[in-house]
């Protein structure tokens, strides 16, 4: 039997949602585009254009671009990883969650997914995308990776894709991991070649981190052909 409590809760999430997804349809041109992965396909409300989103004050103060607002390859390849884990009372943080693929991902897979972002927007657009695919309001959080917040917590996994494009984020996401993953967890991390990526594993070396296992798989789209890395990292 539910409880009144429970039915309460229920409506409020449904109506808070339902609110959510309106209001972005008012903020931005947006679009619906299928991501299928494996055996499922999540139904990814987004930005029309992600260049309607630039914003020179931005651009100006730390040369932001709105590079979480597309499905990017990386974050495809990860999904499939994810999915194939059994999360089930374990939790979860996604660094950069961009429109919220890997964290459906994530959450589907069972675990309980604290998902995080630079842009408040990506945040919005992520909580859509949970409750429009599986009808509850994502956990998120604005953390900016330069000035990691001290009351994150730890978490069983830590997972990001296409993080790696600055040497800045190569050398800094390490000390994250460390940070941020409980003695026996686990980060996966998800980069489709970029110019950073030896800085990335040579400064999990000097952080005393271990890449259990690097796989490479390929990802074709059209015209889009890649090989994403797929990195597990983990504490010594």
């Amino acid at each position: 039997m539910i409880d009144k409590g429970d039915l309460s809760n229920l409506d409020h999430s449904v109506l808070a949602g339902e609110a959510l997804v309106s209001a972005l349809n008012r903020r931005f041109r947006t679009s619906v585009e299928d991501a299928t992965v494996d055996a499922h396909t999540f139904s990814i409300l987004k930005p029309a254009n992600s260049d309607d989103l630039i914003r020179e004050e931005d651009f100006v103060k730390d040369e932001r671009l709105p590079y979480w607002a597309d499905v990017w390859p990386s974050s495809l390849i990860l999904a499939g990883k994810l999915l194939r884990l059994k999360g089930r009372g374990k939790t979860a943080l996604e660094l950069g969650c961009g429109v919220g693929l890997s964290t459906l991902a994530a959450t589907t897979a069972g675990y309980d997914v604290l998902s995080t972002d630079y842009y408040e927007d990506a945040l919005d657009v992520t909580r859509a995308n949970v409750f429009r695919n599986l009808g509850k309001l994502a956990r998120t959080r604005l953390v900016d990776w330069r000035h990691l917040p001290n009351d994150l917590g730890q978490f069983d996994l830590v997972f990001a894709s296409d993080v790696l494009y600055e040497k800045e984020y190569a050398e800094l996401l390490p000390e994250i991991l460390d940070r941020l993953l409980v003695p026996s967890g686990a980060a996966l991390i998800a980069d489709p070649g970029r110019v950073a990526a030896p800085v990335f594993v040579e400064a999990c070396v000097v952080q005393g981190l271990v890449v259990r296992q690097r796989e490479t798989r390929p990802f074709e789209a059209g015209e889009i052909k890649q090989k994403i890395d797929l990195y597990e990292i983990g504490h010594r």
